[in-house]
């Protein structure tokens, strides 16, 4: 028979192995957990370096599709700002080469009416009007240095016409002041050239205002018609004969029939008018 002590060795030894394998046992436990819970984190530290890679990629791709497209913006405004600008230049060269085409026909014109003047005559151009406002009247570019005195008479061209703008009345060296003959004080001896009727033109003090034929006689009652050219008459000595002066535009009768007043629309316009020509008629063209 098995003596007490060999049963209590053998629970002893029994235990003892059963202790191993449960030490065993919760050690297997333990080292699975800690390698799956080691393993669960470098899982999760990629994914989430992952997920910050893709959005830094995003962020810098929308910032670098950004900063192109604002240089590309920048550009095309550079593109079109240099563009219009050229435009610009190209319409003023256009504008400038009109102007000048122009300038050139009325030269032309004027210089083939120069060529019809039959006195001797200066060609001068309008630079101002007058400074002291004394007289409705303007400033010429030439003076005594070319030839010029008080009292000549100052004729244009305009639509094909031959007419009176009025006279020198001071010389200066380089310059001129011509009253226009809508001034008040201007007074021109002239004639209707179909009828031959005679009279006195006067100025009513603007170049909106009609001119006024005075001292026309009674008796030529009937005789006028609206539209008939008025010339100067030549008489008095400073206009010389045959230069349009206007139009009729309205007889006026007097109470008594023993006048005509007649209002004339003038042939120059003067809001246009930039060329004019101061004659000598004294000195017919070529004449020393």
């Amino acid at each position: 028979m098995i003596g007490e002590g060999q049963k209590k060795r053998r629970r002893a030894s029994a235990e003892a192995y059963v202790f191993v394998v449960l030490s065993l046992v919760s050690f297997s436990v333990l080292l699975f957990s800690a390698r799956s819970f080691v393993v669960d984190f470098k899982d999760m530290g990629l994914s989430m370096y992952s997920g910050l890679r893709g959005s830094l990629f995003k962020l810098t791709s929308f910032v670098s599709r950004t900063v192109l497209s604002v240089q590309e913006l920048t550009s095309l405004k550079e593109d079109y700002d240099e563009l219009r600008a050229r435009m610009t230049r190209y319409e003023q060269l256009e504008r400038t080469a009109a102007d000048i085409r122009q300038e050139n026909n009325r030269l032309r014109e004027q210089l083939d009416f120069s060529r019809t003047i039959r006195y001797r005559h200066v060609p001068a151009e309008i630079i101002a009007s007058d400074p002291d406002n004394l007289f409705s009247a303007f400033v010429i570019n030439k003076g005594k240095n070319a030839g010029l005195t008080g009292n000549m008479p100052v004729i244009a061209y305009q639509n094909g016409v031959e007419l009176l703008v009025g006279k020198v009345i001071q010389a200066a060296n380089l310059e001129s002041l011509i009253m226009p003959l809508y001034d008040s004080s201007s007074f021109i001896s002239a004639r209707l050239a179909e009828s031959r009727i005679e009279g006195i033109v006067e100025g009513q003090g603007s170049p909106e205002e009609s001119l006024l034929m005075r001292f026309v006689r009674g008796r030529t009652k009937g005789e006028i018609s609206v539209g008939e050219p008025v010339v100067s008459s030549g008489l008095g000595g400073v206009f010389p004969p045959g230069i349009n002066l206007g139009r009729v535009s309205r007889v006026i009768y007097q109470d008594n029939d023993t006048s005509i007043e007649i209002e004339l629309e003038s042939s120059a316009d003067f809001s246009r008018l930039e060329y004019v020509f101061v004659i000598d008629a004294r000195q017919p063209a070529g004449g020393s």
